[in-house]
């Protein structure tokens, strides 16, 4: 099992190093702007390295949206992100499944989505697997509960998308972290990365506020048990004073 974190944006590789990281992931550009990421100063050493790499997408990306001032830009900030992540060799670019807004039909979002896979599929594909996460909190979430993430995948699955799994956030939205993997597989048939977050909140919040493993409110066994299933690369989007404990204590519990 490789395992590792989210670390800052201008240093991956001395990040990884001072964590002890086997994979990182990092923005390319703001992650609350729509700026197309520029090249990255450190591309060489992580091409040079053996660290495994994945890109997280600005949050502002909604490709649910039924807003075209949203949606589109969100459309053309993937690509442009899809691309740029391959020029540093990540194995993906993680971006959250968006959501629709009160009162539309949550059916156009996983349209849109459908849409855009179709559209880029047509055209050669992506750059990386765009891998969609889930998230924690919204009634009209894309990928929030199961039931939804099964509709997501009926729109998505057959043009290869992957999926990064958030522990914090299916916590977050009352999903049960025990045989969590099998039930995820069950629906996307993968897992490429596991977000291994513990949470501030208890079962059910909503809320998306990560914690490290040991001080969270998920049981850090729970966690270990997800690690150890999921069969793909783990990292940690914990607060940065304790990541590299959290990832020692995953490589003892879990890394065998």
């Amino acid at each position: 099992m490789r395992i590792g974190a989210h670390v800052r944006d201008d240093d991956p590789v001395g990040a990884a190093a001072e964590r002890g990281a086997d994979v990182v992931q990092f923005f390319l550009s703001d992650p609350q702007g729509w700026k197309k990421p520029k090249p990255h100063p450190q591309t060489e050493a992580l091409l040079a390295s053996d660290l495994e790499v994945f890109v997280h997408a600005p949050y502002l990306i909604n490709i649910a949206s039924l807003n075209n001032k949203i949606r589109i830009p969100s459309r053309k900030n993937v690509v442009q992100h899809a691309e740029a992540a391959a020029a540093v060799g990540a194995k993906g670019l993680i971006v959250h499944g968006g959501h629709v807004t009160k009162g539309e039909d949550p059916a156009d979002g996983f349209a849109n989505w459908r849409k855009f896979f179709e559209r880029q599929v047509a055209e050669g594909g992506f750059a990386v697997p765009v891998l969609i996460e889930n998230t924690a909190g919204g009634d009209g979430a894309m990928a929030r509960t199961f039931d939804s993430l099964k509709l997501l995948w009926d729109a998505v699955g057959e043009f290869g998308a992957g999926f990064c799994l958030d522990t914090c956030h299916a916590f977050a939205a009352g999903e049960d972290l025990v045989g969590i993997v099998d039930r995820v597989k069950a629906i996307t048939g993968r897992i490429d990365l596991v977000h291994l977050n513990s949470s501030r909140d208890e079962f059910g919040s909503s809320r998306d506020r990560h914690d490290n493993i040991k001080t969270g409110t998920i049981d850090a066994d729970q966690l270990v048990a997800v690690a150890a299933s999921a069969g793909c690369p783990v990292l940690v989007e914990t607060p940065d004073e304790g990541q590299a404990d959290d990832i020692a204590f995953l490589r003892d519990r879990a890394g065998r």
